[in-house]
């Protein structure tokens, strides 16, 4: 009797305080989009890396929401139950998704972070809603110049037609630290949202959403990542300033930093968010 009272007490206890994960659907013309949501408080939405869903941001998610925020993740075109066109897309047209999703939860403007590929339909939607958007949070995002051999062991490393052997090798070039585990992004990676997505951000030119708007931005880097070498760790400060720009440098992580240390990306995610 007493241990179920106490779970009919925590059941409760997660409805009054918000905690418990739900997923709904948001449409707007012919696109639908699935949202991951939890937690209660100021908005944070989190966007995914090139070609992957959001579900593995769960641990950071839960951690965030833990700490007093609504964190929405919006499952991209071509995952679950998001659906729309895939074919001659643009960064326009993926933060219309996003914006959507802002717009259904009617609790003011939002906090985007978003996960290498993640960071440029963040700032688009920066740029194109900007009264929809108080910060953006870049996680793992590469140079504004990538070094060309790092861009072609991104391509090897997600493209699931690619040899296993070669994949992995890849993956440790770019994606994990040494010692951590490159095994785990050897699935994941959708091929038709992975191209989708890739002529996506082809077709919009840099110049529209590099700067996201004028909002304050937060540069999570992963020590590791060679998208971000010791040339380019300050490339943003130098650029917009220290007054807008934050950068946090997590140790033991690359590229898939959000997998490497999700607990070190939440709590940055947290720390700055609680000072906008």
């Amino acid at each position: 009797m007493i241990a179920r009272k106490a779970t009919v007490f925590l059941l409760a206890a997660s409805a009054i305080f918000g905690q418990a994960r739900t997923r709904e659907l948001v449409r707007r013309d012919n696109v639908t989009i699935e949202v991951i949501a939890e937690g209660r408080g100021p908005l944070i939405v989190m966007l995914p890396s090139l070609g992957r869903d959001s579900e593995e941001f769960d641990p950071a998610a839960k951690r965030i929401a833990a700490a007093g925020f609504r964190v929405l993740r919006p499952q991209p075109r071509g995952f679950g139950r998001s659906v729309g066109p895939m074919e001659k897309l643009t960064l326009h047209d993926l933060a219309k998704d996003v914006a959507a999703v802002i717009e259904r939860e009617n609790s003011g403007p939002a906090i985007i972070a978003g996960h290498a590929f993640g960071h440029f339909v963040a700032k688009m939607t920066a740029v194109d809603f900007p009264k929809l958007v108080r910060g953006v949070i870049l996680i793992g995002a590469a140079q504004k110049t990538p070094d060309p051999a790092v861009q072609q062991s991104v391509a090897i490393a997600t493209d699931p037609s690619q040899p296993v052997a070669e994949r992995l090798k890849h993956l440790k070039i770019v994606f994990f630290a040494p010692g951590n585990d490159a095994r785990l992004w050897l699935t994941g990676f959708h091929a038709n949202v992975r191209a989708a997505e890739i002529i996506a951000r082809d077709a919009t030119p840099q110049k529209e959403y590099y700067a996201a708007g004028n909002v304050p931005l937060l540069d999570i880097q992963g020590e590791n990542d060679p998208y971000k070498p010791p040339s380019a760790r300050n490339e943003l400060v130098d650029e917009f300033g220290a007054q807008r720009v934050t950068v946090v440098r997590v140790p033991h992580a690359a590229h898939a930093i959000i997998v490497e240390q999700p607990n070190a990306v939440a709590d940055a995610v947290v720390a700055w968010s609680r000072k906008l």
